[in-house]
């Protein structure tokens, strides 16, 4: 399972808010709801994410073990 609680406390440590995201960033609404319910997202998402946060992937999604297997 792939957790998106790190990007919350992120965006707080670089001063940017969901709003921001969407009105300056335009990272569409769809997308924020899906990190806000650790939902599948598309990488792009993520890339652009750590762009405007000036991050790594690491600051903004946490890999939890889980029984998903193919």
């Amino acid at each position: 399972m792939i957790r998106y609680d790190k990007l919350w406390h992120t965006m707080k440590e670089r001063g940017i808010s969901q709003y921001d995201l969407y009105h300056r960033f335009h990272i569409s609404r769809s997308q924020i709801h899906r990190l806000r319910k650790n939902e599948n997202v598309q990488v792009n998402t993520l890339d652009r994410l750590c762009n405007i946060l000036n991050c790594e992937l690491l600051d903004v999604a946490t890999h939890f073990p889980d029984d998903n297997v193919f």
